[in-house]
């Protein structure tokens, strides 16, 4: 099983950026699927979780209406797509991939907001 994170880098506050998890070894479909933040110096943060199934999507309250989670099933892909960011948004932004105790994880993307 891998999970490959992209699209982290360097953005100006008020900029977007959309990150990608790109799965082998698992179906993303079948996978309650989430994105998690650390910032140095800061615990490990969920921003952001959609469910296997139903699609149901939950959001951290420092990101929601800033930050969607959604799944592509056929590119087996879970994207974050990050407006309005703020430089309190500057972390590592890690996908993971849990079910019935199975619990995944990416290397991670760096996200900088910084003008």
């Amino acid at each position: 099983v891998q999970l490959v994170e992209s699209g982290g880098g360097l953005v100006q506050p008020g900029g977007s950026l959309r990150l990608s998890c790109a799965a082998s070894g698992l179906a993303v479909s079948r996978y309650s699927m989430n994105w998690f933040r650390q910032a140095p110096g800061k615990e490990r943060e969920l921003v952001a979780a959609i469910t296997n199934g139903a699609d149901d999507t939950s959001y951290a309250h420092s990101v929601k209406g800033r930050f969607t989670i959604y799944r592509d099933d056929a590119k087996n892909t879970v994207y974050l797509q990050m407006n309005n960011l703020n430089p309190e948004d500057t972390a590592v932004y890690t996908c993971n991939a849990w079910f019935s105790g199975e619990s995944y994880w990416g290397q991670g993307t760096q996200v900088t907001v910084s003008s």
